[in-house]
């Protein structure tokens, strides 16, 4: 295996695939990332067995061949290379790196024992805009569970043109707050639904921020089929496993109506409440918004036994009758920093959940549940 190419685009393919090659104590080589060379191309794979990442590589090729290397070492090692051309080539199960004047052996394992990438399942087939894919993900799986008590809850919901729904209707949720993103579909018309496993979501985000096509190419490309969910763009192609399960019908908690909303500012109301959170007890994370309609302001407020207390106001347009709500400041934070512009605060009592939203924006929802007192 010999090929030779530039240091920008080794290393930019090794961050593509080198973000979920981790250590097995089962199996080590998922560590290692492998290098396979044809006389037409160089593919770069990595994989843990419930993701896998394959790349292709530009590059001038003087001999096929495969070997794998340690993920982590490669990846660190390209970084400090000047950008001028590196020559690869493998020698007595070790990597060989030539570039410049410097000459580098890193130790691998034979590719003959990395475990078959499973190939992509052309089912069910969609476009997306790459943007408006990576916002809509990116916003929704800040609100799948952390734990895996719940397997379902540990992962994103995706409904392919539900109940006549043009695109797709995405929500997470951990018992503590609910997200729902509706993303446009350029093209794509079958009716499916899945859940994703939230470190699939978080690579797909990864991969889209990474990836950047040589012809201007901005559709991504996803399929879904029983077990698998798959996504293509630029020189990637990603596939996963989905999780097993049935999603519990989150629409249930969504009011209808509400019987106060305060519409502000989301610039203003995000440093109120990060003010305010330096006096929380830590672990409650409780923060107090105090809604009234006839001074047009929302109070902000905190206490801790340890550090004291804090209350600033925000100059708020009102509607509806006085209200008050303790909510973690956390999952309010995490909602608001993917929100612009004027956001509408909805509120109907201290034990109902509340709802924020963009002002005119009707593709996005969050939901936080109230602390009980």
């Amino acid at each position: 295996m010999i090929f030779t190419c530039t240091k920008e685009n080794i290393s930019r393919s090794l961050d593509i695939v080198g973000g979920i090659a981790s250590k097995h104590a089962n199996l080590p080589i998922l560590g290692n990332i492998l290098i396979n060379v044809t006389e037409s191309k160089v593919t770069l794979v990595a994989t843990n067995l419930e993701i896998a990442i394959c790349t292709t590589l530009r590059a001038k090729i003087d001999k096929p061949g495969s070997f794998t290397v340690p993920a982590k070492m490669i990846i660190d090692f390209v970084h400090l290379l000047p950008d001028e051309q590196v020559k690869i080539d493998v020698q007595d199960n070790e990597l060989l790196l030539t570039c410049g004047s410097s000459s580098t052996k890193i130790k691998g394992i034979p590719a003959d024992e990395y475990p078959v990438v499973p190939k992509i399942e052309e089912q069910h087939p969609y476009i997306f805009d790459i943007n408006t894919l990576k916002n809509g993900l990116s916003r929704t799986v800040i609100a799948v569970a952390k734990n895996e008590i719940r397997p379902e809850l540990s992962g994103l919901y995706a409904r392919f043109f539900p109940d006549g729904t043009e695109g797709l209707v995405c929500a997470a949720t951990d018992s503590y707050r609910l997200a729902e993103s509706k993303i446009s579909v350029v093209q794509g018309t079958d009716i499916v639904s899945c859940i994703i496993p939230a470190k699939t979501v978080y690579e797909m985000v990864r991969l889209l921020t990474l990836g950047k096509s040589s012809d201007g190419e901005t559709g991504v490309h996803i399929w879904v089929s029983d077990t698998q969910i798959a996504m293509r763009y630029d020189s990637f192609e990603m596939t996963s496993r989905l999780v097993d399960g049935t999603y519990p019908d989150y629409t249930q908690i969504i009011p209808q109506a509400f019987k106060t909303t305060a519409d502000m500012p989301v610039d203003v109301l995000i440093n109120k409440i990060k003010a305010a959170s330096l006096f929380t007890t830590i672990g409650i994370n409780a923060v107090s918004f105090d809604l009234n309609a006839g001074n047009g302001t929302v109070s902000v407020s905190s206490t801790s036994a340890q550090t004291g207390e804090h209350t600033s106001e925000v100059d708020a347009e009102v509607v509806g009758e006085e209200n008050s709500i303790l909510l973690n400041h956390r999952y309010v934070l995490d909602g608001l920093q993917h929100m612009d512009g004027t956001i509408s605060f909805c509120v109907n009592g201290s034990d109902s959940p509340c709802l924020f939203r963009a002002k005119g924006e009707k593709d996005y929802l969050y939901i936080v549940m109230p602390i009980r007192q």
